[in-house]
């Protein structure tokens, strides 16, 4: 298996089915056999002045500024980095040596370096051997380096220096909810600059594969492969697709490509049968994927350019009838916030473990669904949701201003990561904004709900098989799963408010709904409602503490484990009694910082036996499933 944490060196052993390694692969969806992790220990500075540019640090400085050392990928404000240091520092500088062997294996000179870095916060400039490489602006989102035209010559070694910008005060920029003050408050926590996920390299041939996505068709028996490769510009080649569950070939195809883009349908047979169908479908229940090999290679003598391996999940997730669907079946959402906030890494994460246990615990206590808030998770919580079987809201970081400039940010960063997880089959919905974070005035500004259109306009435009939700929350204009945000703590006002059709339609229509925003602005949105094409969910409600520190926060604390318990079984119970309401999510998972509202602590500990918190969740006791007293999850 793949071995995480791994710096410097090759990773010789990758397996052969992209579902089965170890979740330590930053880039699950395009696997290769060889990569070098260079994450671990780099030199590390502030640069509170600005003048690491102008002193040129990252070309041999005269004087020296890397005087400290931080632990990549950790952000340095975290304990984990080894740095820790909590102030406002807009500016930082990495720098590491690493070996020419390192980078490029013996018999491989002649082919192309690339370095991948998963996410810097949020503004990189990138040097190698002293010449600028690349430059990225977004937190959130993966960009690449190609070194192979300016390493030195013969040089044992080479440099690698990175520049990273995160202004604080930059209201336009996207944040979510790292805080702008010196220290938490409210419900922001520390801030998360520079590298947090993982930087790597591997070396690829001079025509390759650059960027797959797939897009399953039930209906048709066919997915779809978009594919991206780098290429000399007219030269043909040829791209096979193996398709197999385990052992099992169920699809094989070749096709001759000459463009740098390419469409291939490739046709599963076995989806034209209702009894393999269904074998082969995935739900959280039963999270089937589908491995996939890809070579590409010189049609005239075979020679074998780029070999790699992928994987998929034969699904469908829709709305209709006034409910959400998984594979044409109403499906009933249990889902919980989950701030992908860490004590020790921030938005980090400690790797594949930390990540694989995150989604079985979330499991563990009844959830099928969790919904990532404020920001874009790391590709392999995706991979773990795939393989294990949780469905995932997909949010972005918000602004806190409308401008043009902002929206430009978010357009820009939004498109590149549903086109970096729209592969994912845990993705079953995107949420671009949330709570109405940088449209602040949307409820009176054409602007801003123009702009809120257009994003859910635009998402659909990148990727129709997933419902869009144009603002999660409150003041919805084009939304396909109607979400609203209850936090009303008395569990007979929430059971009386969403009680019957009618009282819904109150609450939903309402000029001033559960949160004191109006919850559907334009007439087209309420019609969408009305007719049963925008199903009602209440996407975030609860929010109990349980901790007896000054500034601990929530929307009501209990003072004992046994108060704790009734409240959450009161307010899950309510919920689920409605009607009208077809799925929830739960406020939150984990305490994080000073909101101590999670249903675990934030060393992870659960307020709870787990066990008690999956029958308050399901409403299913004696340890059957939420699953057997209904069809697909529904209340039974």
């Amino acid at each position: 298996m793949l071995s995480e944490g791994h710096t410097g060196g090759r990773q010789e052993d990758h397996p052969v089915r992209a579902t089965q390694q170890d979740g330590s692969y930053p880039r699950p969806m395009l696997c290769r056999e060889q990569w070098t992790c260079l994450d671990g220990s780099w030199q590390f500075a502030h640069d509170d002045a600005d003048v690491g540019l102008a002193e040129r640090w990252f070309d041999s400085p005269a004087a020296d500024p890397f005087a400290r050392t931080v632990k990549v990928p950790y952000p340095p404000e975290s304990p984990a980095s080894g740095v820790g240091d909590r102030g406002i520092h807009p500016v930082v500088w990495y720098r590491r040596a690493i070996a020419h062997d390192a980078l490029v294996p013996a018999g491989r000179d002649s082919q192309r370096v690339l370095i991948h870095f998963g996410a810097v916060d949020y503004r990189a400039q990138v040097w190698f051997d002293g010449q600028l490489v690349a430059s990225h602006v977004g937190g959130q989102t993966p960009f690449t380096a190609d070194v192979s035209d300016v390493m030195a010559a013969g040089a044992g070694e080479h440099v690698l220096v990175v520049r990273a910008e995160d202004a604080p005060g930059d209201p336009e920029q996207p944040r979510g909810k790292q805080d702008w003050r010196d220290k938490p408050h409210g419900i922001w926590y520390e801030r998360t600059t520079g590298i947090w996920q993982t930087v790597w390299a591997e070396t690829v041939a001079p025509d390759h594969v650059a960027d797959i996505a797939w897009i399953p068709d039930l209906g048709a028996a066919v997915v779809r492969g978009e594919i991206t490769l780098a290429k000399a510009p007219g030269t043909a080649l040829e791209l096979r697709i193996e398709i197999r569950l385990a052992g099992e070939i169920l699809a094989e195809q070749s096709v001759r490509v000459t463009g740098k883009t390419s469409t291939i349908h490739v046709t599963i047979e076995a989806l034209r049968n209702g009894q393999d169908r269904a074998r082969l479908q995935w739900t959280p229940e039963n999270p089937t994927l589908l491995d996939v090999a890809v070579v590409l290679r010189v049609p005239e003598s075979g020679l074998v350019l780029d070999s790699l391996v992928s994987y998929f999940g034969l699904r469908t997730v829709s709305v209709g009838g006034g409910c959400f669907q998984l594979n044409g079946q109403s499906y009933y959402l249990r889902a919980v916030l989950n701030q992908g906030y860490r004590p020790q890494t921030h938005l980090a994460t400690l790797g594949a473990a930390e990540l694989r246990a995150e989604v079985e615990l979330t499991k563990a206590m009844g959830f099928n669904t969790v919904r990532i808030h404020q920001k874009a998770e790391d590709p392999r919580f995706l991979f773990w949701a795939d393989r294990l079987g949780l469905l995932v809201w997909a949010e972005t970081a918000a602004a806190y201003q409308f401008s043009a400039a902002a929206a430009e940010l978010l357009v820009t960063e939004w498109m590149e990561l549903v086109r970096r997880d729209r592969s994912h089959p845990a993705i079953a919905v995107w949420v671009p904004l949330n709570e109405s974070w940088g449209v602040p005035d949307i409820a009176s500004s054409p602007a801003q709900q123009k702009f809120a259109l257009a994003l859910a306009s635009l998402t659909r435009a990148l990727d129709l098989t997933r419902p869009v939700v144009s603002n999660e929350g409150w003041e919805h204009v084009d939304s396909d799963i109607l979400g609203v945000h209850d936090y009303t703590v008395d569990a007979e006002r929430l059971r009386a408010r969403y009680a019957g059709r009618q009282a819904a339609l109150d609450a939903v229509l309402s000029p001033h709904g559960p949160q004191g925003r109006r919850p559907i602005l334009s007439a087209a949105q309420a019609q969408k409602f009305l007719d049963g094409d925008a199903p009602l969910m209440i996407t975030e409600f609860g929010g109990i503490s349980r901790s007896s520190a000054d500034d601990a926060w929530g929307y009501a604390t209990a003072g004992s484990d046994s108060e704790y318990a009734t409240l959450l079984r009161e307010l899950f119970d309510a919920v689920r009694a409605s009607t009208q309401v077809t799925g929830f999510c739960y406020t939150q998972f984990r305490d994080t910082a000073q909101e101590t509202n999670g249903l675990l602590f934030a060393d992870g500990t659960a307020k709870l036996p787990v066990e008690s918190i999956r029958e308050i969740v399901t409403g299913v006791k004696d340890g059957a499933t939420a699953e057997a007293g209904s069809t697909f999850g529904w209340p039974g």
